[in-house]
């Protein structure tokens, strides 16, 4: 028997000398498996006991590792939720991929004279990346974008809040104005175009505008669901045939709103500039419409500045009035904030437009961030895009030769107004001029709209002709004289498939949204900070529309029936803009 001085590996076996010649041949039959007493007796309950020691030690190891792929996992797709009242402020830039910021940058720091790493706001708060593809696309549109972010659910192109099965989905403003919270959409397009709408609407595509606009004012299956709009698109809410107005029914819409869902209702800047400027406090809910169709581009608007509220003014007005109305709430308020209009100048292919509407995005981003810090309520901001836009390049080649490494910001910087603008211009002057010929057009053209509006001193003759021979495409021709002198570069006049940006003032949960995630992650983390249901809104809805989906302008006896099943190729929205405003 062993004793305390006995070593821990010594044999404590006890055997005479005569026997320790066979003992150290049993032994070396042992070691190779030879001995008898490994296929009987004690030796089979050692080789039971080191088989199931075996098993133990893989099953804890296995558990190990899911324990530590869950934990993973938990960190990353969930976090404890914020407790008490809380603010949520979702930015979305449409149409703004990483090209636009890097041009934008740099023009920012060419035209004030700044150093290379004096970076925007936006630059100062990137937290990540997204995947954009629909469910029917890998380029998607903005309504299917919009849908990944108020539903967290991918759809097809086209969808306003509803999904690939032709069924609405909840979406998070929905759901938090059914908790308590106050809600508001604030864009500088139409307020029925697609990504406000997602918020608020569900129609099986986006080009039922006249429906969505009385779905927005509470003319739906959930009732009145936005307290503040702020935006363009006057003449969806404006009955056909009177003045501005652009439906294709004679319903009032904003007598509507006043009359059945108790809107107040504003629709000029002297309006706005009551409430901008802090003579009166904003009563809700709210609907102020301050263009027929679009917001001008910042570009165009600047030199507007009394006719139509910026973005940034749009937001920190609606930041203001929303704060008020829940500061005796225990809900605080969910905010959708669109810089609408850099899609549109990549639709143009317009990049002087576009470096504008993103600065314009980025002081109002900036702004919110300086709300969220004074004020006393917590709260997260969260910004992305749905899709890029144009294709862009910081980059181009001009001709056969080697490529050059650079681009001139200062073409960007000499343009006073839009394309979209001077081609709206030129429009007018054809239809009041008599005299057609292309000689006295050329010199209108040239020192009427391309050297005052385009800054542009060298347009050649064969560009000259181009637009008073074509006067229908003047739009991309202008913009195309923009582009081509500072060197920037598209490949497209639709949407492609990049990934986009995702910023954030980060907060509680926002790792979630940390790296490269999907479109639907933002969504699915919108709706987590505000700890709502948003399911029970999509139960809801299902259960309130009948199988032919015939919500929207209740009692008005002009509901839109859509075939079950279906949702159609939708029309190119930058087409129907274009129509529109010519």
């Amino acid at each position: 028997m062993a004793n305390i001085t006995t070593p821990l590996l010594a044999d404590d076996r006890r055997v005479p000398d005569g026997d320790s010649a066979r003992l150290s041949d049993s032994s070396d039959e042992a070691l190779r498996g030879q001995s008898r007493a490994t296929h009987a007796g004690r030796s089979w309950h050692a080789r039971l006991r080191e088989a199931l020691l075996f098993a133990w030690a893989l099953l804890a190891t296995a558990g190990v590792l899911v324990l530590a792929v869950w934990a993973s996992h938990q960190q990353q797709t969930s976090f404890d939720k914020p407790a008490g009242k809380r603010n949520l402020i979702f930015m979305v830039s449409d149409g703004m991929g990483p090209a636009s910021l890097s041009m934008t940058r740099s023009f920012r720091q060419y035209t004030e004279g700044l150093e290379y790493g004096d970076t925007l706001t936006l630059d100062k708060h990137f937290w990540g990346s997204s995947r954009t593809r629909s469910s029917s696309s890998l380029v998607t549109d903005s309504a299917a974008g919009a849908t990944a972010f108020s539903c967290g659910k991918k759809s097809y192109n086209g969808a306003i809040s509803m999904l690939p099965d032709s069924t609405p989905c909840g979406t998070v403003l929905e759901a938090a104005k059914k908790a308590g919270y106050k809600t508001g959409l604030v864009v500088t397009t139409d307020i029925t175009d697609a990504t406000p709408a997602c918020f608020a609407s569900h129609v099986d595509v986006r080009q039922q505008n006249d429906d969505i606009a009385v779905q927005e004012v509470g003319n739906g299956p959930l009732g009145r669901v936005v307290d503040l709009m702020f935006g363009g698109g006057r003449c969806r809410f404006l009955p056909n045939g009177t003045d501005g107005g652009c439906r294709e029914d004679s319903i009032d819409v904003v007598e509507m709103a006043k009359n059945d869902y108790g809107w107040n209702y504003i629709d000029n800047r002297s309006a706005f500039d009551e409430f901008w400027e802090g003579k009166k406090e904003v009563p809700l809910p709210m609907l102020g419409l301050f263009a027929y169709y679009d917001i001008p581009f910042e570009l165009d608007r600047r030199n507007m500045n009394d006719v139509y509220p910026s973005l940034s003014e749009m937001a920190k007005t609606a930041l203001r009035a929303l704060e008020k109305a829940t500061e005796d709430s225990e809900q605080g308020f969910f905010l959708m904030i669109e810089g609408s209009r850099i899609d549109h100048a990549g639709h143009g292919n317009d990049p002087a437009a576009q470096v504008r509407e993103v600065l314009e995005y980025d002081r109002t981003f900036k702004a919110v961030l300086d709300f969220l810090e004074e004020s006393n309520t917590p709260g997260v901001l969260v910004a992305t895009s749905d899709h890029e836009t144009g294709g862009l390049a910081v980059a181009r080649q001009v001709n056969a030769d080697y490529p050059q490494y650079l681009w001139y910001p200062a073409v960007l910087a000499n343009a006073s107004s839009s394309s979209e603008y001077l081609a709206h211009r030129l429009h007018g002057h054809i239809a009041q001029s008599s005299d057609h010929s292309t000689d006295k057009l050329k010199k209108y053209i040239n020192e009427e709209l391309i050297v005052p509006g385009l800054g542009i001193h060298d347009a050649s003759d064969e560009e000259l002709t181009k637009v008073a021979s074509s006067p229908e495409d003047a739009q991309p021709l202008f913009a195309e004289m923009i582009s081509v002198r500072a060197q920037i570069g598209w490949s497209t006049h639709g949407h492609s498939a990049v990934d986009v940006n995702i910023y954030s003032s980060g907060g509680p949960g926002s790792e979630a949204i940390r790296g490269n995630v999907e479109n639907t992650d933002v969504g699915k983390y919108l709706r987590d900070y505000l700890n709502v249901d948003v399911d029970a809104i999509t139960k809801e809805l299902n259960e309130k529309m009948d199988s032919r989906r015939q919500f929207g302008m209740v009692g008005h006896g002009v509901a839109m029936d859509i075939v079950d099943g279906t949702s159609g190729e939708a029309e190119d929205h930058w087409a129907a803009h274009q129509r529109m405003d010519v």
